[in-house]
């Protein structure tokens, strides 16, 4: 399956050649490394040589931004219910992920249908994306990140989508470490959205890596689903890593006490030049049997 992020209005991936994709973030123009483009084609978009700002990678990990002409940040919109601020971060990043607009609108969806007052834990937060989705569509939510610096950006993102009024609780913290606490509070979420990292370093030191650590995180997350829950989505960048693996794990912890079953597959976004779809991701979403 795939969820291709094409609604967009005002971002765009223009061009994808040689470990590199050309975008336009509201007509400002970045170059950015990709993985996934293991594909050479004619760089025939003039852009590529008259670029904003690009991100070079060095030989020995991680890289810097050439900026040539761009401002210390500028904003983006999504439809008319989210807006972003746009800032060039250390590896590659820009503070948003638009492929995950797909899971965006799922999730307001399911909020605003739900019927019922829902309460949604986003996990890994980072920028607020998802955050930001499930309180246009009417929920609570509580967004966590390590990062306060991330949590900070979330806020600003709300501000920008008229969005700061609505019940949304700002945790700078361990998810793991999070989690244990809601489950000895006995607090409980409809909807659970995580986006857990391939290989990272705890507040203490101790070592994370999805591969050995997701499954014991996920019995975890068990515990603190409601008992009438509406989704648990997964997205992971993990290389490697294929989306029916996400299924998988997903229906093996939660299917045996709820039923149901997780759709999965790749997030992507389309090439103007190309008219292809760019694989940006594997995500899962978990809803419970009827």
């Amino acid at each position: 399956m795939q969820w291709i992020s094409n609604e967009w209005k005002e971002y765009e991936v223009l061009d994808t050649t040689d470990g590199y994709r050309l975008e336009s973030w509201n007509g400002k123009i970045l170059v950015r490394p990709d993985p996934q483009v293991i594909w050479y084609t004619p760089k025939a978009d003039p852009r590529w040589n008259k670029f904003d700002a690009k991100y070079l990678r060095s030989n020995t990990g991680g890289g810097h931004w050439d900026i040539r002409n761009l401002p210390e940040s500028w904003q983006i919109a999504y439809k008319d219910y989210l807006t972003f601020n746009v800032k060039p971060m250390n590896f590659k990043h820009t503070g948003v992920f638009p492929e995950q607009a797909a899971n965006w609108d799922y999730i307001r969806e399911k909020c605003a249908n739900a019927g019922r007052p829902v309460r949604v834990l986003n996990m890994f937060a980072y920028s607020g994306g998802a955050t930001l989705a499930a309180a246009a569509g009417g929920a609570e939510v509580w967004h966590v990140d390590a990062a306060k610096g991330m949590v900070a950006m979330a806020k600003e993102n709300a501000r920008a989508s008229g969005l700061a009024d609505k019940p949304i609780h700002w945790i700078v913290d361990d998810c793991g470490k999070f989690i244990q606490r809601e489950i000895r509070r006995g607090r409980k979420y409809d909807g659970i959205i995580m986006d857990p990292p391939s290989y990272g370093r705890g507040p203490s030191g101790e070592i994370w890596k999805m591969e050995r650590d997701f499954y014991a995180f996920l019995k975890t997350v068990l515990e603190i689903l409601s008992d009438n829950p509406l989704f648990v989505i997964i997205n992971s960048y993990t290389t490697g890593l294929a989306p029916s693996a996400v299924g998988y794990i997903a229906d093996s912890v939660f299917g045996p006490r709820y039923g149901g079953y997780t759709r999965c597959g790749e997030l992507g976004l389309p090439v103007k030049s190309s008219g292809l779809m760019l694989p940006c991701g594997a995500a899962g979403r978990w809803e419970p049997g009827r």
